[in-house]
């Protein structure tokens, strides 16, 4: 059982009463709740001085840091939850997957998974391969009081498309030439995979996660019967796998319009949604009894306030007849953005929301 859970199955009352967590649940809640991806992170001029001459994986594996790069954005936008800071390869490295990610250039693996002996190299994930996460939350926790604090972890289809690639893609000729040649070896290594980010995802519910959020950041090249033949039963297995910790589960993906239907039905209680379908759109695709993520346009930051107002209006407004809404980007903060940008955002939503 979490630590965040009561032997009644309910949250304490210090998170679960927040408004984000209640606009999960699709539950009345005072205002919209805000918080942005990639919101601990290159955007803030505090995250830069304390990552200084640290490299991202080493960043990930000091609970100190991690707790203050963190808290960084709650302290200045008030945001109404906290993203745990990590990177979806964390679990990868903490099981020996010899890889790196290279500023400029993202995650790139040694030796890609292209054969079925390669999938020896992915055993399973224990909690002691990331004792450092337990602490980070913990520490967190204690300082978050009633934000709640949201884990998360790449969803398989993006973990393998690294594996297989080596490394970024924009075509990912190599993951789909296993997906379409060998779709045993495909679904073996998703399953693995899936394992091993419901472990990740367990290991940070149990020190006190309030919510997890699964990024399948790059599911968006898939057609529809692709992703529900070869890669909804592993994310399925993810949401699965969880369940019983009744913590909301989120589920989100770029480019994944024609998708979101799909990514509903794999287990999610809450469906992220990109600035490429508006959000009562995205409602209907996505059908009853799931909330919905987002969807402001990431670039809308740099066009001035007036712009940004107006923009934001207009996603709340899509939102309207929404059962559960969380006020987000459609993507990461990018990070040139002017992090005041953020901070009146949040304050705008909050004001123009406010019951």
């Amino acid at each position: 059982m979490s630590a965040n859970v009561s032997p009644t199955g309910s949250q304490p009352t210090s998170t679960y009463d927040s408004a984000f967590l209640k606009a999960c649940r699709r539950e009345p809640v005072p205002h919209t709740p805000v918080w942005f991806m990639r919101q601990a992170g290159r955007s803030l001029p505090e995250y830069r001085k304390v990552r200084e001459g640290i490299g991202m994986l080493d960043s990930c594996m000091r609970p100190d840091l991690v707790t203050e790069i963190t808290l960084q954005p709650v302290r200045r936008h008030q945001v109404d939850a906290a993203i745990y800071f990590s990177d979806i390869v964390v679990p990868l490295k903490a099981i020996g997957i010899d890889l790196d990610i290279k500023p400029g250039v993202g995650p790139v693996v040694e030796r890609p998974v292209r054969t079925r002996a390669d999938l020896d190299r992915l055993r399973d994930l224990t909690p002691e391969d990331v004792p450092y996460v337990t602490e980070a939350i913990g520490m967190l926790t204690r300082e978050l009081g009633a934000t709640p604090l949201i884990g998360f972890a790449g969803a398989p289809f993006t973990l393998a498309s690294y594996l297989v690639e080596g490394g970024p893609s924009r075509t990912y000729e190599n993951a789909k030439a296993m997906m379409y040649g060998d779709p045993e070896l495909w679904a073996d290594l998703l399953d693995r995979l899936a394992d091993i980010t419901a472990a990740f995802l367990k290991v940070q519910i149990e020190a006190g996660a309030s919510a997890v959020q699964l990024f399948d950041s790059w599911a968006g090249a898939l057609a529809p019967a692709d992703y529900r033949r070869s890669v909804l039963p592993a994310s399925a297995k993810v949401f699965d796998a969880v369940a019983s910790y009744e913590v909301p589960r989120i589920h989100f993906g770029v480019g994944t319009g024609e998708l979101l239907g799909l990514m509903g039905e794999a287990g999610a209680d809450v469906v992220g949604v990109d600035w490429r379908v508006p959000l009562d759109e995205a409602a209907r695709r996505v059908g009853p009894g799931k909330a919905l993520q987002g969807n402001l346009d990431p670039t809308v930051l740099f066009a001035g306030r007036e712009a940004v107002e107006t923009k934001a209006q207009e996603v709340l407004d899509s939102a309207a007849g929404l059962e559960g809404h969380v006020f987000n980007l459609g993507h990461g903060v990018m990070p040139s953005t002017d992090p005041d940008a953020l901070t009146r955002l949040v304050e705008y939503v909050h004001t123009a929301t406010a019951r």
